[in-house]
């Protein structure tokens, strides 16, 4: 006779398991005590966790027909090495983003095509819904075109270790492009899409458009919903918009910024958008423009990336007749680590875990040795000094209106060659950070322009502003676009 019953999804621990868990725990129960406990919590597992596996998981919508897509081969379908997968997805057949080609980071859901995330470890997997994102750009009539080659699980500045191979840079294919949104960066410069969709935990949307010399716009935390988004810590994720242009970027702000109805916990109550596009003037003689001390002449820095910024700011006043000048936080030197310490306890995978990339094995032992010896002692200072941190850039944003410095140290670096030392590889990752992972702590929004060009390489100028004050970031980078253009 065939059984009626469900096959048990959680399957009850063993005494010796729970003897084990007991142990580590640090309580004293005997072999009577042990099963005593053991029989309570098979109960419960029984009655409350097999419920609620068979509950349906609510699913984002999935609106918009497309083909699963393909693997691109070759330089001619794959430039730059810079798609993970290829597919035709229109959307509406108009709206703010008719006509409009999007590439997507492979690590934000897309229904029906392959995301990668840059690691063998989720090679294969196709996810069934689409991020709200994707949802709000092809309402908006936008044309997804593929996914776009991240760095190895988004955990990387670089542009070398994703498990499809180095993205390179469109101007110079013996560079990185930098990351984590490599291909996004790529695909974008060299025109094969007009806008793209990233995600910034550090600096990895920003990164590249600075490296690239492109626009690149990490909001303000939480004004676009990070729903179907993979994440990597909860306070430092951003989804991050990429575009050749300060207009194509506010347009695509617009369709994308917003509430989603509570999914994102993260947004505040009421968040609405504004009309981004419509507020770009140019004309920012009112404002108040602080060159950031602790954004220059790090030991990091190549001297002429701070030259040209510096210059491109005393332009950008003059022949706007803004205010300039110096403003010092001394906290922001201590961002990188801040940051770090927070990514440090978000890394736990161990699927495959020898297929996981250098870098990233370095950030699991790291947080593994600081959880098992402190506990989360260090974590939670890491959310203490990011409070302080918010607090004191809100402070010097009642004294200027945005603040400039580099979005890079450095242009665009030389591919690595293969067999570096660990040392070597974990520069290439991590160099590109010492300016943007500060804004990932604050949740202040940042945005990267070219400020021009170096040696024959972009160099990126980001302006920061107060939250939610997207709108005054797009114009100081607007009022810049137009005089460079002069």
């Amino acid at each position: 006779m065939k059984s009626t019953y469900k096959e048990k999804v959680v399957k009850p621990p063993s005494t010796a398991q729970l003897t084990k868990i007991a142990a580590e725990l640090g309580y004293d129960l005997g072999g009577a005590d042990i099963q005593e406990f053991k029989d309570v919590i098979d109960d419960s597992l029984l009655a409350t966790y097999q419920r609620f596996n068979e509950i349906p998981d609510p699913k984002l919508p999935v609106k918009y027909p497309r083909t699963p897509g393909y693997r691109p081969t070759g330089p001619k379908d794959n430039p730059y090495n810079a798609w993970y997968c290829r597919c035709d997805i229109p959307g509406a057949p108009n709206g703010n983003l008719h006509g409009k080609t999007i590439a997507i980071k492979d690590c934000i859901c897309v229904a029906g095509v392959p995301m990668m995330m840059g690691s063998q470890i989720l090679e294969g997997y196709i996810p069934d819904v689409d991020a709200t994102v994707v949802t709000r750009i092809l309402d908006a009539g936008g044309h997804i075109t593929g996914k776009a080659v991240c760095e190895n699980l988004c955990n990387s500045g670089g542009s070398f270790n994703a498990a499809t191979g180095p993205v390179v840079h469109p101007l110079d294919e013996t560079r990185m492009t930098g990351g984590s949104s490599s291909g996004c960066a790529a695909l974008v410069t060299g025109g094969h899409v007009d806008m793209a969709v990233g995600a910034d935990q550090g600096g990895s949307v920003r990164n590249p458009a600075g490296r690239c010399g492109i626009v690149g716009l990490k909001p303000t935390l939480g004004l676009i919903p990070y729903t179907g988004v993979v994440p990597m810590e909860f306070s430092l994720d951003h989804v991050g918009l990429m575009a050749r242009t300060v207009h194509d970027v506010a347009l695509l702000l617009e369709v994308t910024a917003g509430s989603d109805d509570g999914l994102d916990y993260r947004q505040p109550h009421g968040l609405r958008p504004e009309t981004y596009v419509n507020q770009l003037t140019s004309e920012i003689s009112h404002l108040r423009l602080g060159l950031l001390t602790e954004g220059f002449s790090r030991p990091q820095s190549e001297p002429d990336v701070d030259e040209c910024i510096k210059k491109a700011a005393k332009r950008l006043a003059t022949e706007t007749r803004a205010t300039l000048q110096d403003v010092s936080v001394p906290m922001h030197l201590d961002g990188y680590q801040v940051t770090s310490l927070q990514k440090w306890f978000a890394q736990g995978l161990k699927t495959r875990a020898n297929d996981l990339s250098a870098d990233y094995k370095v950030t699991a032992i790291k947080g593994r040795y600081l959880q098992s010896n402190y506990n989360d002692e260090f974590y939670f200072k890491a959310r203490n000094l990011a409070w302080k941190l918010r607090e004191v850039f809100d402070e010097v944003l009642t004294k200027v209106d945005v603040l400039i410095m580099p979005t890079n140290p450095k242009k665009a670096r030389p591919l690595p060659p293969p067999n570096i030392s660990l040392r070597e590889y974990m520069t290439c990752c991590s160099e590109n950070y010492i300016n943007t992972c500060t804004f990932n702590m604050t949740g202040h929004p940042a945005l990267s322009i070219n400020a021009g060009v170096s040696d024959g390489l972009p160099v990126g100028m980001m302006i920061v502003g107060r939250k939610f004050d997207e709108a005054t970031v797009l114009n100081v980078g607007y009022a810049y676009e137009k005089i460079r253009k002069m």
